[in-house]
């Protein structure tokens, strides 16, 4: 705003000036109606142009201002006050006020009508208007003061709530961030460590009753004993993984075949459960790599849909297909299980507690992916069908 008063004084000195040389006596009064042109003109321009450098020293000497005003007076006296210089005496108040507060305003709005004001009284031929004419600028130069000054003081004001809002925003962003990064180990603790936990104390549980049998089978022992061994590793392998993942971020360079890794899986679960699982890749097309960050999410998505087919829908088979249809990475698991009871939501399950069909939804979103669950074209079961574009593959989301 400052800048702008200075662009208009530029405006008014230059228009004023052929006047004010005009008006003024040869010799030493036409040098100095010159050199309070070229003075006045110049700090003008030069706050104008750089009043981010140049205008701290002028808020800490509010002598320049005043000695800008009495070379500007030089000019008005030449010009006289019926021309348009005058109007620029209105601009040192206003400056005053924004500049300086209420105090340099009223200073400097006195100092200008009172120059004004001798100006008028100095004239020889006086302005038939008499004293209302005489007094119109320097009252102009007081409201002008006035309202410099509370503009300052509407600008200090805005720039407190704008500060504020800025540390309110600030905090909530750290609460939102760290709400993410809960909810975020929540999901892998339930995807990984928990269920392999799970697994391990079931197999435990059999191996305890297959040692206490009349009749042990030691092939189904050491069976069952490999069995928890194998659980333990994997859920020490993901306990790692997950730490790994608070430490550092995946290397974005390093991409993951999605189809190999969902039919190693797939094969995996098959294995382990005894279930039914075939994987089957569709499509047209080879799936580009998928970044690791992505790839993760996709691929524990579907692991967690084959989990729960069998720990929750007692299905005879599980049908696992991904490929690329149009512009779509899909990845689709099916079982012929009972299916989801009718009526759920998610608001419901996250009540009750289930966070695995939830954690499937709120990963499918960190990464731009569409997921749909429920029978989809089955006459029954559940099919948990996953979409995502091939352009989140390359862009900064992924």
């Amino acid at each position: 705003m400052c800048r702008q008063v200075f662009g208009f004084r530029l405006a008014m000195i230059a228009l004023a000036t052929p006047a004010a040389l005009v008006n003024a006596n040869e010799g030493l009064p036409t040098r100095l109606v010159g050199a309070a042109v070229v003075v006045t003109f110049m700090t003008s321009y030069v706050l104008f142009r750089d009043w981010e450098r140049f205008g701290p020293l002028l808020l800490r000497h509010p002598t320049l201002l005043a000695a800008d005003t009495l070379f500007g007076a030089l000019l008005l006296i030449s010009a006289g006050p019926d021309s348009t210089l005058a109007y620029v005496s209105v601009c040192t108040p206003l400056l005053a006020g924004l500049v300086y507060g209420w105090r340099g305003a009223a200073v400097f709005a006195s100092l200008q009508a009172l120059l004004l004001l001798l100006i008028h009284a100095a004239q020889e031929n006086p302005n038939p208007g008499g004293l209302a004419e005489s007094t119109l600028l320097p009252g102009l130069c007081v409201i002008a003061g006035a309202v410099g000054s509370s503009l300052r003081n509407l600008m200090l004001r805005f720039g407190a709530a704008t500060q504020a809002l800025t540390t309110v925003q600030a905090r909530l962003a750290v609460t939102e961030a760290v709400s993410a990064e809960r909810a975020r180990l929540a999901r892998e603790m339930h995807d990984s460590v928990a269920k392999t936990l799970h697994g391990v104390a079931l197999a435990a549980d059999g191996l305890a009753g297959s040692a206490g049998a009349d009749r042990v089978d030691a092939a189904l022992v050491r069976q069952q004993a490999a069995l928890v061994a194998r659980s333990a590793r994997r859920a020490a392998a993901e306990s790692r993984e997950l730490l790994a993942d608070l430490r550092r971020e995946s290397d974005p360079s390093q991409a993951t075949d999605v189809l190999v890794e969902l039919a190693a899986r797939t094969r995996d679960f098959s294995a382990r459960t005894g279930l039914p699982a075939v994987y089957r890749p569709t499509g047209d097309h080879a799936v580009p790599p998928v970044p690791p960050a992505v790839a993760r999410q996709l691929l524990t998505i579907a692991s967690e849909a084959m989990e729960n087919a069998h720990r929750h829908a007692r299905p005879t088979r599980v049908d696992v297909h991904a490929g690329v249809h149009g512009d779509l990475l899909r990845i689709s698991v099916y079982d012929d299980g009972r299916g989801l009871p009718a009526g759920t939501t998610l608001e419901q399950l996250r009540r009750a507690g289930h966070f695995g069909l939830v954690g499937m939804v709120e990963r499918a979103a960190s990464v731009g992916a569409r997921i749909r669950i429920g029978r989809g074209g089955h006459p029954k079961g559940t099919e948990v069908r996953l979409e995502l574009p091939l352009a989140a593959l390359t862009t900064p989301t992924a």
